[in-house]
């Protein structure tokens, strides 16, 4: 998939405000709708009744409310009520038919409003809010996701297209539990913009514990690696607990990326109190907190997620709206990520080690172990190579028996992924090989390898291949002849 040629206007406008000042991102959608009150017939029955996404079909006066409510109190960006507008989730109550006018009403809804408040001095954005679908993509086991990485992929893209055609100014995929599943949501953007010849800037935030940790234990120094290098445009944190828990992860990431840092918290770790979410974080207090991130880490959008109301951000505006855009010292990390943590490609003391145990071509015991299916086995001979000191897993599954060495990469790719903290090298010169096993892999994997023995274009595959998954690349120096290639490098290169 080439990159669309044609840029919206939007991504110049809302980009160039980054620029210039911190932006602020509203609060909560759905606890302020929840405020309200509705009634069964307000979603359109019993049947739909906590569907908030429907509201803008149903009862669009009630949306409004929320975004007027917001853009009173001053701040710079409104999303969309599409949070859960997808087919997989919409399919729960019979809607998965409607998602393309559903999302395209909510968006043209929120750009009305964003147009009447707009100024010169203060232009209005809409983000078109993008959540999970509610399948851990990234699990082994079946029972919690029963679709493939192109099937939700395709799924986001259906969003991101209706949302596009409503107007947006840009694509927020939030509160993300499953790094895999971000992938796919990033591709299907990506997808949709090629399709529609329109590319807006794309923001991805991902929710972690109190631990740091996303739903299925990935880490900030993982998040980075796996993302920074996919075509997102600013990067953050939201919902799940408030800023307290946030600090070190946002510190972590305003020190070590370029791309802008937005952050968006609870208001607090929320209670069970009565059978309802109670959320304790004061206006003031959120506020406070919330400024410091502004002025003491540098991140360049401030926001709010559950509990937060019109009074948390009226004084988060007053703390730190307008406030010029930060200028951040960052330290890059390169690095490859298991779906767990990152792994630093320059390690002290060197060197990097890889072990090649899991290898068809080099091992014979692994090759037994392939052939009879034997899981828990290959399981075993790659934890004991991590225990032994590997920094990452070659993996070849290339089999002359067999004919589906894809089908085998991606079940072994998935395998370990889920089960073994190491960075994967995905060994095979074949890119549907490679492709299968990148469609599989949370993490950061690294590609062994590509060279010009085969001429340019399996390479220019795999290079793509590479760029869209944010794939590091071994390359070999062999040319068309089957001869190295010697580059002399000067102080003029």
């Amino acid at each position: 998939m080439q990159k669309t040629t044609l840029t919206s206007e939007f991504k110049s406008q809302y980009l160039n405000a980054l620029k210039q000042h911190v932006l602020i991102l509203d609060g909560a959608m759905g606890t302020n709708l929840q405020l309200q009150g509705l009634t069964a017939a307000q979603f359109g029955g019993e049947s739909l009744c906590g569907c908030n996404d429907c509201l803008v079909l149903t009862t669009p006066q009630a949306v409004e409310k929320v975004h007027r409510s917001f853009l009173d109190v001053g701040v710079d960006i409104i999303e969309t009520n599409t949070f859960r507008a997808n087919r997989i989730f919409l399919q729960e109550y019979g809607l998965q038919d409607r998602v393309i006018e559903i999302n395209r009403s909510s968006a043209q809804l929120a750009l009305r409003l964003a147009k009447e408040y707009s100024s010169p001095q203060q232009p209005r954005f809409v983000a078109g809010s993008i959540g999970p679908t509610g399948q851990l993509l990234s699990s082994s086991d079946p029972g919690l996701c029963h679709f493939s990485f192109d099937e939700i992929s395709a799924c986001f893209q259906e969003q991101a297209l209706a949302l596009i055609s409503g107007g947006v100014d840009f694509l927020l995929i939030e509160t993300s539990q499953d790094i895999l599943e971000v992938k796919a949501a990033i591709i299907g953007a990506q997808q949709a913009f090629y399709q529609s010849g329109i590319t807006l800037p794309l923001q991805v935030q991902v929710t972690l514990d109190t631990n740091g940790r996303m739903l299925l234990g990935t880490d900030i120094s993982a998040v980075l690696a796996i993302l920074e290098g996919m075509p997102i445009d600013i990067i953050g944190l939201n919902c799940s607990t408030g800023p307290e828990h946030m600090r070190e992860s946002i510190r972590y990431l305003t020190e070590h990326t370029a791309l802008p840092v937005s952050c968006s918290p609870n208001a607090g770790l929320p209670t069970s109190q009565d059978g309802q979410a109670i959320y304790p974080l004061q206006p003031q207090q959120f506020a406070d907190e919330m400024a410091r991130f502004v002025h003491e880490l540098g991140i360049n959008i401030a926001g709010g997620c559950c509990g937060t109301t019109p009074d948390h951000l009226r004084l988060l505006v007053q703390k730190a709206g307008n406030t010029p855009a930060p200028r951040r010292q960052v330290t890059p990390i390169p690095a490859l990520a298991s779906a767990m943590t990152a792994v630093h490609m320059h390690q002290q003391p060197a060197p990097f080690l890889i072990g090649e145990r899991l290898n068809s071509q080099g091992s014979r015991q692994f090759k037994e172990l392939l052939l009879k299916e034997n899981w828990n086995a290959i399981l075993d001979l790659a934890l004991r190579q991590v225990e032994n000191g590997a920094h990452a897993l070659d993996l070849c599954t290339a089999l002359t028996e067999k004919d589906n060495e894809a089908d085998s990469m991606g079940k072994i790719v998935k395998l370990l992924s889920s089960s073994v903290d190491a960075p994967l090298v995905i060994d095979t010169t074949d890119p549907q090989v490679m492709e299968a096993a990148l469609k599989n892999a949370p993490g950061r994997c690294l590609l062994n390898s590509i060279h010009l023995e085969g001429g340019r274009a399996r390479a220019d595959r795999i290079f793509a291949l590479a760029r869209q998954f944010n794939a590091a690349v071994i390359c070999l120096t062999i040319d068309e002849k089957g001869s190295p290639i010697i580059e002399l490098l000067t102080d003029n290169h």
